[in-house]
């Protein structure tokens, strides 16, 4: 089971309560090491030191630390199994520690697909190396050399002689190693250490591999593990954070005697901060709908027209351009065309739009600061909050609790900062919760991009010139983390300055067009601060969008040559692992090849077939979707989906295919009804009503997986590849049905009848 502990504990407090920390002089001494150097206490919590990442209890269990957390990609039973195998003890036997930044170092939470890929790294490493100081240990103990000694469950034994034996506990449990180990010095992502041990190789794998059950359905089918939003704190007050709802404006009066009748109610007030609090949490959604304020604009009319989003974007101009891809003679190529084909492909802002709200405790003592949040990056909101605060990160405690989702930077991160804020301002701890039109109006979004392809072909139908260009707002107009107030609406409101950084992104995929550009651009954001439209990651940061546009334009090449799009991606890929997924999609889903779209034109109801591939920090992935149209209302059915996918070595094969299966869902929701609808003043999707979602009837009849195993090949993330491919897919399957192209996203029914009324 991954640890569920008193959220009040310190790290040394939890390592006693666990059993993991005991100052006992009984036992053998340590390799290299005084006992009583071993029980001087626990190292502090650093990188360098094993014991801030493995703790043996005196029973022998195994506590893993684990910077990052399981945003519902099962990584706390992942990282057990790899911590498992390298100590060689049953799986059951070891504890997942979680985004705490009290126990654990800063891996950079959930982020970029990255939980196996790095974060499990330094985990096996310290496991190997407590295995070999063990195995020392006994070693000396025996006086027999390690080539005599095996290790099973967690007991050592001598080959020779198996009554001559001793266990983990023995040996350690309830001690600390005093070890140091090798760091990289670089924190969130990246982080990595260095050990003598040697990891074991793939073959000598024991649960490693494994489709083990995950940990948290329990406690979350019945209800007995705590959410962010059941904290619950002495003297807690609860709060709303009041906003305009229009965007561009500043506070002006602000009447306090407007909630005079919510009893205990009142107003805290910080520049263009505001918020109501209150004892009771009815008493503070009361509170905020009866505040009266009036709010001074400082822009007229700061967003476009919604039906001209896509002419602002085009007509906008470049503060920043990147061609990450530029080989031949381009322009040379199209001079010398047969043909040349043009397409543009449009993406709309989107919301993550997650379950609940976002929700979070603080509690600001003159002592210290603990947070709890439901942000995926709790070691930045320690920052954040420190920043925001002026107080030293080490007096600052931030707790990961799992909340409604995140995905990326939604709400999750400004609720920790609103919190942290408003309990310094009252001095008493706060909670903050969200209602429904927070989540969705004012959530940072997705970026909203345009996306133009151009292509020449020669007359036998090759491709000898490909372009691909991507244009839209900043994939981090704010910051994909909390550690920086500027980047959070409670900073923004006090008056901290803005910091955007700039920066998009190009198709990932392996063509080999001997003459190709890919390139990105960026326009200024619609406001500079304070915008419900403000951009910033969405699971998957532009990958979706930018392979609908391009994977599209893919298919409609296809067509101009002549040729299977399946076919005609082989012919043009050039690295064979790439090659290999595309190939194991389209056999599992028996593709049938076709120069052309089937397109039906009999019937309400016509079915199609469409593919995407792509390629993500290392991991390849295609997908066939198969879908059905009705004509007549215009709905799209993602009815079934074959996705091939190649991580590397697989940890557990269950967990993957869940974490793909999540991916499909998600992907197909945001192609078919997901879209931020806005007027020239403000956000206006602020429920399920104008945001919609996938609902169940809407959700595919059957999702295959085709896992393809690398174990030579270290693992390379799976919790957003798959999601790049679904909407491409599904805007070629629809080609396939209905002989026509939709080419902005979602594809909604109005959208579908409308097309086809024009074709």
């Amino acid at each position: 089971m991954s640890a569920r502990i008193d959220l009040s504990l310190s790290r040394r407090e939890f390592l006693k309560a666990s059993g993991a920390l005991v100052v006992s002089a009984a036992g053998p001494a340590f390799v290299g090491e005084a006992l009583a150097q071993a029980a001087g206490g626990k190292p502090p919590l650093l990188p360098t030191e094993l014991d801030s990442w493995v703790a043996i209890a005196p029973d022998g269990r195994v506590t893993a630390f684990f910077g990052k957390m399981d945003m519902g990609q099962s990584l706390d039973i992942a990282i057990a199994q790899i911590v498992a195998d390298e100590l060689d003890v049953d799986v059951a036997k070891v504890e997942v520690v979680m985004g705490d930044t009290a126990l654990t170092c800063n891996q950079g939470g959930a982020s970029g697909s990255t939980g196996i890929q790095t974060g499990a790294r330094p985990l096996r490493s310290a496991a190997a190396e407590a295995r070999r100081l063990l195995l020392q240990s006994a070693s000396q103990k025996f006086g027999l050399p390690l080539e005599q000694l095996r290790v099973d469950d967690g007991v050592i034994s001598a080959v020779s002689d198996p009554a001559k034996k001793t266990s983990y506990a023995e040996l350690i449990g309830g001690r600390h190693f005093h070890h140091q180990v090798e760091w990289n010095k670089q924190i969130g992502n990246p982080m990595d250490i260095k050990v003598q041990a040697k990891p074991k190789s793939p073959s000598e794998y024991r649960v490693v591999g494994k489709s083990l059950p995950r940990r948290d359905v329990a406690g979350k089918v019945y209800r007995t593990d705590k959410y962010v939003t059941d904290i619950s704190l002495p003297k807690m007050l609860h709060a709303r954070v009041i906003r305009c709802s229009r965007a561009a404006c500043t506070v002006g009066a602000v009447d306090e005697g407007s909630i005079r009748a919510v009893k205990g109610a009142r107003v805290v007030r910080e520049k263009d901060f505001v918020a109501v609090v209150a004892d009771h949490e009815w008493d503070a959604v009361r509170a905020s709908r009866m505040l009266k304020i009036s709010w001074n604009e400082t822009k007229k009319d700061p967003f476009p027209p919604m039906a001209e989003l896509y002419d602002h974007i085009r007509k906008a101009p470049v503060v920043k351009r990147e061609d990450p891809v530029k080989k031949g003679d381009l322009e040379g190529a199209f001079k010398t065309a047969a043909k040349i084909v043009e397409a543009e492909y449009e993406w709309p802002f989107q919301s993550h739009a997650s379950m609940g709200p976002a929700c979070a405790v603080a509690d600001v003592r003159a002592d210290g600061v603990t947070v709890w949040t439901g942000s995926q990056k709790p070691h930045f909101v320690q920052t954040g909050v420190a920043r925001l605060l002026d107080v030293p990160p080490e007096k600052v405690r931030a707790i990961w609790v799992t909340g409604p989702g995140s995905y990326g930077r939604n709400d999750a991160g400004d609720a920790a900062l609103d919190a942290a804020l408003l309990s310094k301002l009252t001095g008493r701890p706060v909670r903050v919760q969200g209602m429904r039109n927070d989540g969705i109006a004012w959530d940072p979004k997705g970026p909203a991009s345009v996306h133009r392809g151009r292509a020449a072909l020669d007359a036998s139908g090759k491709v000898i010139a490909y372009e691909f260009v991507s244009k839209g707002f900043s994939r981090r107009n704010i910051d994909t983390n909390e550690s920086d107030p500027r980047d959070s609406l409670a900073g923004m409101s006090i008056g901290l300055p803005p910091k955007p950084s700039i920066d998009f992104g190009v198709p990932a995929e392996a063509y080999g067009f001997d003459n190709k550009l890919l390139a990105w651009e960026v326009i200024p954001p619609l406001l500079d601060a304070n915008s419900p439209l403000r951009s910033s990651h969405l699971r998957d940061p532009v990958g979706p969008q930018i392979q609908f546009g391009s994977e599209q334009f893919i298919d409609e090449l296809a067509v101009a040559a002549g040729e299977d799009p399946v076919a005609f991606r082989l012919r043009y890929v050039t690295a064979p692992r790439d090659a290999a997924v595309i190939k194991a999609a389209a056999e599992k889903a028996g593709w049938q090849p076709r120069q052309a779209p089937r397109a039906a034109r009999s019937g309400d109801i016509v079915s199609g077939r469409g593919i995407a591939y792509a390629q993500r920090n290392g991991t390849l992935v295609a997908v066939v979707a198969e879908i059905e149209v009705e004509r007549k209302s215009g709905r799209i059915w993602g009815r079934k989906f074959t996705v091939a996918h190649d991580c590397g070595l697989i940890v557990n094969p269950q967990g993957l295919r869940d974490t793909i299966e999540g991916n499909v869902v998600q992907g197909l929701s945001r192609t078919l009804f997901e879209e931020v609808r806005f007027d020239r003043e403000k956000v206006t999707s602020v429920d399920w009503m104008s945001y919609p979602i996938l609902e169940i009837r809407d959700a595919p009849e059957a999702i295959e997986v085709v896992l393809i195993n690398r174990p030579e090949i270290a693992p390379t993330g799976a919790g957003e590849p798959s999601i790049r491919v679904i909407p491409a897919a599904v805007a070629n399957a629809f080609f396939d049905a209905t002989g026509v192209r939709l080419r902005r996203v979602p594809l909604t029914p109005e959208r579908v009848r409308t097309a086809l009324a024009r074709a």
